[in-house]
């Protein structure tokens, strides 16, 4: 009965080492030669490039392969202090008249009031003995002076104040991402954006590199929480309808291989380069990894496409860095991610070898301990 254990263990190893000699075997990553073994053909269908200190400029020149990181910002710029009337605000308007027979007043009451006037789509409000009156466009001061003038035509001694409510022409929308949304009233026309977040409560903790979005007709304008709060020189100044909201980054990588982990990886900041990215994915696997084999796999349209250094020669691009060198590393302290990347930590091919030692000793194991029982 032994010898015949003896006979399939000796047969299962001779089975396992023809195996090996035919191909790897199987493991939790690729090879880095697995992956760039189609860069040598003929027609390759992608393009492979070293990332190095004298690749870096060419990098730098090419086109966003896409678009989630394109939007716009619009600069500061300074406004008046005062507010102007618009269609839609609500105008409280109290006229004082001190004469015995005024039109307006009464003997003991020296003063009568309009409360929520609506000014128009047209942009005028109606005034009884008056008329229509237009508004649209004048600050609150000029639009009290031009009542009054009208008013002394039939009552010489009027006296008019004016307060004035925004509607929507005058407000902006705070929508979401921050500690109180709603619709806000600009109380003049020097309104940023910081202004506006800091009304509405902040921004909440809970979202990772907050991006701030303004919607101003059909047009949207982003950029970074982070980016606005350490440039005033962005703090943008908002028009009445403005809609602003901030949103968690979407942004993500993708790890694969021997990383820490396989998974999406949102981006923690505006730039993150190929050691942020090291680091975001907990590391490469020290007993898998191959420290010379990570991979950048990332997809260009074909208008990206350029001749010579100023774009890629194939849609398909796969970088490789060196993290053994210090070129390297350096590197990829400058090499910036792009949003959809797949970074891919190879596995090193010594591992097949440790593989196979492994099993050896395995299947030792096994026949020494089975042939004790079988004695």
């Amino acid at each position: 009965m032994r010898k015949a254990f003896t006979l399939l263990v000796i047969l299962g190893l001779a089975g396992l080492t023809g195996a090996c000699a035919k191909g790897r075997l199987p493991s939790g990553a690729p090879v880095r030669e697995e992956v760039l073994k189609q860069a040598s053909d003929e027609t390759p269908e992608f393009a492979v490039y070293e990332v190095s200190r004298s690749f870096l400029p060419t990098a730098a020149q090419w086109p966003a392969p896409n678009d989630l990181a394109a939007l716009r910002w619009i600069g500061t710029s300074r406004g008046p202090t005062t507010q102007i009337i618009r269609p839609g605000d609500r105008l409280d308007i109290r006229i004082w008249d001190s004469s015995d027979n005024s039109l307006l007043t009464t003997t003991t009451q020296k003063e009568t009031q309009l409360d929520q006037v609506r000014v128009s789509s047209s942009g005028t409000i109606f005034v009884p003995y008056v008329g229509e009156i237009s508004v649209s466009g004048q600050t609150p001061e000029l639009a009290r002076a031009e009542l009054q003038k009208a008013l002394e035509a039939i009552v010489p001694s009027a006296q008019v104040q004016l307060n004035m409510s925004e509607g929507r022409a005058n407000s902006v929308d705070l929508v979401g991402g921050v500690g109180n949304p709603g619709s806000y009233p600009m109380p003049d026309r020097n309104y940023t954006v910081l202004s506006l977040l800091a009304a509405g409560g902040g921004v909440k903790d809970s979202l990772l590199n907050p991006q701030i979005r303004l919607m101003r007709g059909n047009a949207i304008y982003g950029t970074s929480v982070e980016t606005l709060l350490s440039s005033p020189q962005l703090d943008t100044r908002l028009q009445g309808g403005d809609r602003v909201f901030v949103e968690q980054d979407r942004r993500y990588f993708l790890s694969f291989g021997a990383a820490g982990s396989e998974d999406l990886h949102r981006f923690t900041k505006d730039q993150v380069s190929a050691m942020d990215a090291v680091s975001i994915m907990g590391g490469v696997n020290d007993g898998k990894a191959d420290p010379q084999g990570l991979l950048i796999l990332r997809e260009y349209p074909a208008s990206a496409l350029r001749p010579g250094v100023r774009g890629p020669r194939q849609e398909r691009v796969v970088f490789t860095l060196n993290l053994t060198s210090a070129d390297g590393l350096f590197s990829a302290r400058k090499f910036q991610i792009q949003p959809g990347d797949l970074v891919v930590a190879t596995e090193s091919p010594i591992n097949d070898a440790l593989t196979i030692s492994n099993i050896f000793g395995n299947f030792f194991g096994v026949f020494s301990r089975a042939g004790n029982v079988l004695n």
